[in-house]
Formats: C-alpha cells, sequence, structure tokens
C-alpha cells in the first residue's frame, strides 16, 4: 500500500519511538522528527522519505553535524519489484558506513503499520571482502587489449573486450590462411596449365618444322 504523503510516516513512527522512552516533537527546526529521553544530551533525529533518494541521504549526512543519533525513513512497498528502495541491502549498508540509521515502514490495508529498523545510526559497517581476484581481472582485461575501442558510459551497445579481440585476430588470421591456401591453388593451377600447354607445344613443334 504505497502512501501519497511522507507526512504519514510520522505518526507510526513517533508511536514507535514512544515506546522506548523517547519524547517526540515533530519539524523541530527543519527537522522532520526530534526525539530526546531523559538523561540522555544528544538527540534523536529522523529525516523521513516517501521513497530514498540522494536528497534524503544527503540530509541525513547533514543532520550528523547536530547528533550521532540520525535515522532515515521510508517507506516499504513490497509490491514494487525493482525499485530503487526495494535494494534494501545495499542501502543499509551505504547507511551503515555513513553511520545512518535507516527505517522503513510497511503500511497495510487492515492492520497498523509495521516499523522495522534496519540500520542503527553508529554500526559498524559492513565487512568489505577482498578485492585481489576481482582487481586482477580487471587489470588483466585492460592490458590485454590493444586500444581504446569503447566509449565511456555506453549501454546497450557491442563492447569490444579484450576476449572479442583476440576472437576477431583468429577469425582475420584464418581468412587470410584461406585466401593464402586459395592463391596457392590457383597459381598452382596455372603452373600445371602452362607446363601442359608447354608439352602440347613440344609435341607439334616437329611437324612444322618438316613444313
Amino acid at each position: 500500500m504505497a502512501i501519497k504523503h511522507e507526512t504519514e510516516l510520522y505518526a507510526p513512527l513517533k508511536a514507535y519511538f514512544e515506546r522506548y522512552g523517547y519524547s517526540i516533537k515533530g519539524e523541530v527546526r527543519t527537522c522532520d522528527l526530534v526525539g530526546l529521553r531523559e538523561g540522555e544530551d544528544q538527540p534523536l533525529i529522523v529525516e523521513m522519505k516517501k521513497t530514498f533518494n540522494l536528497a534524503l541521504l544527503l540530509q541525513g549526512v547533514e543532520r550528523l553535524r547536530l547528533s550521532p543519533n540520525v535515522y532515515l525513513a521510508v517507506e516499504r512497498v513490497r509490491d514494487k519489484k525493482g525499485a530503487v528502495n526495494q535494494r534494501w541491502g545495499e542501502l543499509t549498508g551505504l547507511c551503515r558506513r555513513l553511520g545512518l540509521g535507516l527505517i522503513t515502514v510497511v503500511f497495510y490495508k487492515t492492520k497498523a503499520p509495521l516499523v522495522e529498523v534496519l540500520a542503527e545510526p553508529g554500526d559498524a559497517p559492513p565487512q568489505v571482502r577482498s578485492g585481489a581476484r576481482r582487481r586482477e581481472k580487471l587489470l588483466l582485461e585492460f592490458r590485454e587489449r590493444s586500444g581504446d575501442y569503447n566509449t565511456g558510459g555506453s549501454t546497450r551497445v557491442k563492447l569490444v573486450t579484450a576476449y572479442r579481440e583476440k576472437a576477431l585476430r583468429v577469425a582475420l588470421a584464418l581468412q587470410a590462411a584461406e585466401a593464402d591456401a586459395a592463391l596457392g591453388l590457383a597459381s598452382g593451377r596455372r603452373g600445371r596449365s602452362a607446363r601442359a600447354g608447354e608439352r602440347r607445344g613440344a609435341c607439334r613443334w616437329p611437324a612444322a618444322a618438316r613444313r
């Protein structure tokens, strides 16, 4: 169930954080949601958008100047396959790298919204797998190419790769070999024809000499 306005996220988020002892107020100094818990000095800040986008991400990074306890909150629409806001694993990893929290809210027709925290502010970023093998493949591809035959940023076009270059070289070599073989065959035929003509001329010469 897709919402029409981001303000629809406010009520379920407020109820969620109030269960954890926060006093919540909306639109405080341009922050969508601000919360404070007794005995704590750092405020809770939540920035909301209907979908995850660059504007929301930049807004969250800016809010980190006010508090380390910053969340980004968006609606999660389960039936939108392929939408950018469905790549939750990648978005969660991105938020963790930046020190931001990430919350999704799922709305239903017949029951209360579901608030799910995918990342907490200050979570350790995911471990980056060693890219040694991929780096070696990248460097090998670069070195194996004889020149720059592709335009960066191209999509839906055939690219000249090192493998394709080798295939083209093999095809050209085979084509040249076939041409040489055909030329040699033709030369051989001409040579045989010339020798046969010489033999026929030699056979006729005595009769001509007698005349």
